[in-house]
């Protein structure tokens, strides 16, 4: 087993560490500060690709593996924690149009897309059902030329500012799961209209309202595979978005462990850098330990994914758990690393802090993740290792 990246993967990581270099670290803080959504840089991420990373190259996209793809949101997220997790979600919705799109849709949706000229937003979530994806009641009624969409999604990242939905309803009442269709969707469409921005904790780069339709007219060429696929289509959508939003939190804690290891060199107290201070160290070594063990199960998860193995869901659950957890330790580890001064916006210690936050909480809960892994864990028994 090869754990060294090969060269193809060092060139995808050091073109993702310039750009993170060059356009998102230096404008991280103002973009928090001002709530600012960069679209102008995301364009510019669509010129290098990072748009459609996975999405198959006949639409224009990269086609990378979804561990390639980790590889280069990594780098991202250390220069913008937001930003990047922005960019993972409109690489879903990309990949979701361009698999399983019909072709007017593709040709219609995809190169805007991939391009980054166009922004989407993905709308599973609503205001009663968060976890339990199933019970949505949003619903797409079916006549002879069109479907009628109506329902309320809630905090879907970008609304309001995005150009393309892409849409979980109920077509078929009598079945939850075989019930759900996915759309694609012009956010322009009549009958769509946002809610207030939401003010949070972290994530300001991106703004985040509910949407309401109301009886919005779609033409048969919207639906996104077949009618009741919406709900595998959006599983297959949450293993990966667990494996982007574990790498996102990765690159987070790296960064926010990179400026600590400056700090304690830099910082001295009692005539000694902090660095000198065995407790100090042994604190480093237990973060870099950990990131370093979460960073290898996300690859991995991501790895079983490529693979299409009958456990990838389970190690997808393991490793955006895992990750999200450790990532939250560590950037609180270099806050208190820095004393007052990581809780002042001085130093991004705070920003890392607030931003890697909520990945224990979306794309599924680590509560809900635990779930599913030990289903599986019963399910499987020790097949699962």
């Amino acid at each position: 087993m090869d754990f060294e990246l090969n060269e193809q993967q060092r060139a995808f990581v050091q073109a993702a560490q310039q750009f993170s270099k060059e356009h998102l670290a230096p404008n991280a803080a103002r973009w928090d500060k001002e709530s600012i959504f960069p679209k102008e840089v995301l364009a510019k991420a669509g010129e290098m690709g990072f748009m459609g990373l996975y999405s198959p190259q006949e639409y224009g996209g990269l086609e990378l593996s979804r561990l390639d793809s980790s590889l280069v949101f990594e780098q991202l997220s250390m220069g913008c924690t937001s930003t990047t997790a922005y960019m993972t979600i409109h690489n879903m919705v990309s990949w979701m149009v361009a698999t399983y799109g019909t072709e007017s849709a593709k040709e219609n949706f995809c190169p805007e897309l991939i391009s980054g000229n166009w922004l989407g937003s993905y709308c599973l979530t609503e205001p009663n059902s968060g976890s339990d994806a199933a019970s949505l009641k949003s619903t797409a009624t079916k006549s002879d030329s069109h479907y009628y969409l109506s329902g309320t999604k809630a905090f879907i990242s970008g609304a309001g500012e995005t150009d393309v939905l892409v849409v979980m309803a109920q077509t078929l009442s009598d079945d939850k799961q075989k019930g759900i269709s996915a759309f694609v969707v012009p956010a322009t469409a009549e009958g769509i209209t946002f809610g207030r921005k939401e003010e949070k904790m972290g994530w300001n780069s991106q703004p985040t309202r509910s949407i309401t339709f109301d009886d919005v007219a779609l033409p048969k060429n919207a639906l996104l595979g077949q009618e009741g696929e919406g709900f595998k289509i959006a599983m297959r959508g949450l293993d990966g978005g667990r494996i982007n939003i574990a790498t996102c939190s990765i690159g987070t804690a790296q960064q926010a462990f990179n400026t600590a290891v400056q700090y304690v060199n830099e910082r001295k107290q009692f005539g000694k850098p902090l660095a000198s201070f065995q407790a100090l160290q042994f604190k480093l070594a237990d973060m870099v330990t950990e990131l370093v063990a979460a960073r290898q199960m996300v690859r991995y998860a991501a790895f079983k994914l490529d693979q299409k193995a009958i456990d990838a869901t389970a190690y997808c659950a393991m490793a955006k758990q895992f990750a999200t957890d450790i990532a939250m330790r560590v950037c609180d580890q270099a806050l208190q690393l820095h004393g007052g001064y990581g809780y002042t916006r001085e130093y991004p210690l705070e920003r890392h802090f607030r931003d890697v936050r909520v990945h224990q909480i979306l794309e599924g809960t680590n509560e809900i993740m635990r779930l599913i892994t030990a289903r599986e864990v019963l399910k499987q028994g020790a097949n699962l290792l």
